[in-house]
């Protein structure tokens, strides 16, 4: 029987005819003005809508029928190592090929440069259905995400240059940021790049570690283009197009997606390309680049999660056990209920999340085109996607790598100790899902990137919204205690803001992030109710779910007991 991953998956068929991208696509369309000059562009928004089902179904049947048949054998096989050279698993090599066949790379660059001109939310939903069919091959297609940063801050020679070779699936792309020494602290990346005042051209020497698909042909590589200086303000980001003098010195053997190679770089006077503006490398350019790969990463861990619970469903319905299929037992149907219920809630809040980027980014680029005769409504509405934007990004990386985390702990309770076996996908699945709540910035430092918005109320706009909608006459109950719950949340914002002591602020930090991501995907899940009927027992189910949790974790926050710090003094001294 055929499968098509888009096509079999109602709710993400819904996620997209549910989203909202007028706004965004006036401006990243041009007001629908291409379609004379480009035959693939739209004519109008419901045309830009028709265009992205049928990516999306492409990519579907590509993943479902060519990539996911062969997903453990990807797994098996992994990536090589042989002589300083890195080649990908044949399974891998195929799949990459199936999708430059069907023109599906450079999804997001500009249709001058041969790409599709996706906006993030469409992008970020074929990642999770590349995700759901083999999880290593997504780190291939997401670090596509190089092509857009390059176009939004290279020069157009360079642009020109490279662009369209990612568009045609020529090349393969990696972010070079990490080192031994500088993991999450990337304000101590050591490797240097090189100006020769004489010739202008940048050389770059040093040694990256735990790179993804480092073995691409053209990376993005933050290095120390400031002599003298120590910390971030001395750092850029430059562009390099592999050659001899990249070295590749050992790739790691993971606990999962062993299809993706994770490597060792050396480079050796390597000749590389000054990106943007000197300096900017790690407060602009960097974080551009963090943004969107935490998207990416979100997704990812939800395609994961997707396919976990699909093997739950399955080996549910199909284990017999006391003469009956394992699903009607209530601690197993509890698991699949939560697994549900976490999988639409989350893919809500992603979904709203890169609506939100896709805004921050077509309004600031119309901000730097108008330059110093930008109006003040456009640069107010700027600020206030980028807040909402820079907000949601890290809330979301955290909470679908977690709930990813989750689900395929929960589907391998479901499939018992046959889960543990090889023959069983899930325990795949259970290992690939294991590096997303720790690589593009573990849980921990989503919480940190979040917490400080969040204490400006920066989400308030947002609940005020949702309180004024309309909802169904039947769902009047969960409405009020939203409500309810958003004042809850609100008052914990304010006694952790309030707390003088920073060192609280910090540890209780995650319990008000978890605040915020359930009381979003509650306010998300409500709304869907005005659309679908169905969508009126997951939101129940979810609201019941989160309310006693979240004025738990508010009471938490509001005492801030001193107990679990002064421990930490005690007992890690």
């Amino acid at each position: 029987m055929s499968e098509n991953f888009f096509t079999d998956n109602s709710d993400l068929q819904f996620r997209l005819a549910q989203i909202d991208l007028r706004e965004a696509l006036n401006f990243k369309e041009h007001a629908y003005t291409e379609a004379a000059e480009y035959p693939g562009a739209p004519r109008n928004y419901a045309d830009a809508k028709d265009n992205y089902a049928i990516i999306l179904g492409v990519m579907g049947e590509i993943c479902g029928e060519r990539i996911a048949p062969r997903a453990a054998e990807a797994d098996e096989e992994g990536a090589h190592f042989q002589d300083g050279e890195v080649t990908y698993s044949a399974p891998t090599l195929d799949a990459i090929e199936a999708i430059r066949q069907a023109g599906l790379f450079g999804a997001m660059l500009p249709r001058e440069f041969g790409g599709l001109n996706l906006p993030e939310s469409i992008y970020s939903m074929l990642v999770e259905i590349v995700a759901r069919a083999e999880s290593g091959l997504m780190t291939v297609y997401g670090l596509q995400e190089i092509a857009s940063m390059i176009d939004e801050y290279g020069d157009q020679e360079t642009k020109a240059r490279v662009l369209p070779r990612f568009s045609r699936g020529e090349v393969s792309g990696a972010m070079v940021l990490t080192e031994a020494d500088a993991g999450s602290d990337l304000g101590a990346v050591a490797t240097k790049a090189t100006l020769d005042e004489a010739t202008g051209k940048w050389t770059l020497n040093g040694v990256k570690r735990f790179i993804t698909n480092g073995l691409a042909d053209i990376s993005v590589v933050l290095a120390r283009s400031e002599e003298g200086s120590t910390d971030a303000r001395g750092l850029s980001m430059f562009l390099v197009e592999k050659d001899e003098t990249v070295k590749i010195r050992r790739i790691e053997h993971k606990m999962g997606i062993r299809s993706s190679p994770t490597c060792e770089i050396q480079y050796n006077n390597t000749p590389c390309t000054l990106i943007g503006k000197r300096r900017f490398g790690l407060m602009r350019y960097s974080m551009n680049l963090m943004n969107g790969a935490r998207l990416a990463v979100a997704a990812q861990a939800l395609g994961i999660a997707e396919a976990a619970w699909r093997e739950a469903d399955r080996y549910s319905r199909e284990r017999i056990q006391f003469s009956k299929p394992i699903r009607v037992l209530p601690a197993v149907g509890r698991l699949l209920l939560s697994m549900r219920v976490d999988l639409e809630a989350t893919r809500a809040l992603l979904a709203e999340t890169a609506t939100w980027v896709d805004l921050w980014k077509v309004y600031e680029k119309a901000v730097g085109d108008a330059g110093e005769s930008v109006d003040p409504a456009t640069r107010a509405r700027l600020k206030a996607c980028a807040t909402i934007a820079e907000t949601m990004t890290p809330m979301v990386k955290y909470c679908s790598t977690e709930m990813g985390n989750r689900v395929c702990y929960q589907s391998m309770q479901v499939h018992g100790g046959v889960g543990y076996m090889k023959e069983f996908n899930i325990e795949r699945l259970f290992r690939d899902v294991r590096i997303t709540n720790i690589y593009e910035g573990t849980s921990q430092l989503q919480v940190v990137a979040a917490i400080g918005k969040l204490l400006n109320r920066s989400l308030d706009p947002l609940f005020s919204e949702w309180e004024a909608a309309e909802y169904p006459a039947d769902m009047a109950a969960e409405m009020a205690t939203l409500i309810e719950l958003t004042h809850v949340y609100q008052a914990a914002v304010d006694a952790l803001k309030a707390q003088p002591d920073r060192a609280k602020v910090d540890y209780y930090a995650c319990d008000l992030v978890d605040q915020a991501v359930w009381l979003v995907c509650g306010w998300l899940l409500l709304r869907d109710t005005n659309t679908l009927e169905s969508k009126k027992s997951i939101a129940r189910a979810y609201i019941a779910s989160i309310e006693p949790r979240l004025r738990a974790a508010a009471g938490i926050v509001t005492e801030s007991n001193a107990v679990p710090l002064d421990a930490i003094g005690v007992l890690l001294a």
